[in-house]
């Protein structure tokens, strides 16, 4: 494993471990142009230490741009558990976790992701300040998926709008990939709009979930829920939905999902471009839920989380709108305009303020 071969401009790495807990962590700060460092902390069974960095590397620089395009004054960041959270989670692994997230001294907040929840952030925040995503009953902002389906939702009305000439998704058929926290909350977001959906997920409780609260939803298997006929395609899940594989079997006019690094590999986008196929950049649409625990640091309102969620219509308009005047993929699209705001505040930072 070689950290700085796999490096892309991250400013720190950091890796975490404490033996008596069984504590493996990495947490990668991309970019602080902006302020400090936000991202979740995932905990997941990676196969082997190489991927787990791969893994935080690549997420921690989606953070910086999601946070850029988001308009928040916050840098990107992100944090892997390495085990099991069945098998592995403990108060005192995720307490030992925090005293490493304060040790960095507020240049990274963490929140939930992958394999940590609510309940997580407020243990992990029994040691550290810089914790967001914590219970109500901390003063925290609860379930950030509440946010990010709102925000998909907003994203995938403005590419409605931009393919067919109309924000709403009534008449329209959606298939869902993955319906666990955000999955959940689109799929009522698209019923109420006048949407038919259908879903797939590896995990049958969740697709049962679904169907008992909604039961005029569609279910096909995970192997199937790429290709079937439908006018927008939503991955929800992990990462990688979009690759040499699935995409030539895509029957859907437009890809706007939940889940983070879609494209399975740099080029993917240029596939979906090829085929004629509407992209709405996934660090863009997904980023409600990164606007929810960041309005939390300033003293949390549900009200003014969602209003600003709301511009994600907007952001996703002006990338499409960008992309096509400049004959680009709307991915490299909202590169140029994160990577933009970036270096434009940034600069700031050189103007020496006296304290």
């Amino acid at each position: 494993m070689d950290v700085f071969a796999r490096d892309n401009g991250h400013e720190q790495v950091v890796f975490c471990h404490d033996r008596p807990s069984g504590l493996r962590a990495i947490i990668a700060i991309y970019s602080t142009a902006l302020g400090p460092a936000l991202g979740g902390t995932r905990f997941y069974p990676y196969a082997s230490e190489g991927d787990a960095v791969t893994d935080v590397l690549h997420l921690s620089r989606g953070m910086a741009y999601k946070n850029a395009l988001a308009g928040l004054d916050l840098g990107g960041g992100k944090a892997v558990i390495w085990g099991d959270p069945a098998r592995d989670k403990s108060e005192a692994l995720l307490r030992a976790y925090g005293r490493f997230v304060e040790s960095l001294n507020g240049r990274y907040f963490t929140a939930c992701d992958v394999g940590t929840y609510v309940k997580d952030m407020d243990v992990i925040a029994r040691e550290s300040r810089f914790v967001t995503g914590r219970s109500p009953e901390h003063g925290g902002a609860g379930d950030s998926s509440v946010l990010t389906a709102f925000g998909v939702f907003q994203g995938m009305r403005a590419a409605a709008a931009h393919r067919w000439g109309t924000d709403t998704l009534a008449g329209r058929r959606v298939a869902v990939a993955g319906v666990g926290k955000v999955g959940r909350h689109l799929v009522r977001h698209l019923l109420e709009d006048g949407a038919s959906v259908v879903v797939a997920d590896v995990n049958p409780a969740a697709v049962e979930a679904v169907r008992s609260a909604y039961p005029q939803v569609e279910v096909v298997s995970v192997d199937e829920i790429a290709a079937v006929e439908a006018d927008v395609y939503a991955p929800c899940a992990l990462g990688g939905a979009l690759s040499d594989e699935t995409v030539p079997t895509l029957r859907a006019e437009i890809v706007c999902g939940a889940a983070n690094n879609q494209l399975a590999h740099e080029g993917a986008d240029k596939l979906l471009t090829d085929r004629g196929i509407l992209y709405a950049p996934d660090f863009c649409v997904n980023a409600g839920g990164v606007i929810q625990v960041a309005d939390e640091i300033d003293g949390f309102s549900f009200e003014r989380a969602k209003a600003r969620a709301a511009g994600i219509y907007d952001t996703t308009l002006t990338i499409l709108r960008t992309a096509d005047a400049e004959g680009l993929t709307p991915a490299l699209a909202a590169d140029r305009l994160a990577e933009r705001r970036m270096a434009d505040i940034g600069r700031l930072r050189g103007i020496h303020l006296t304290r």
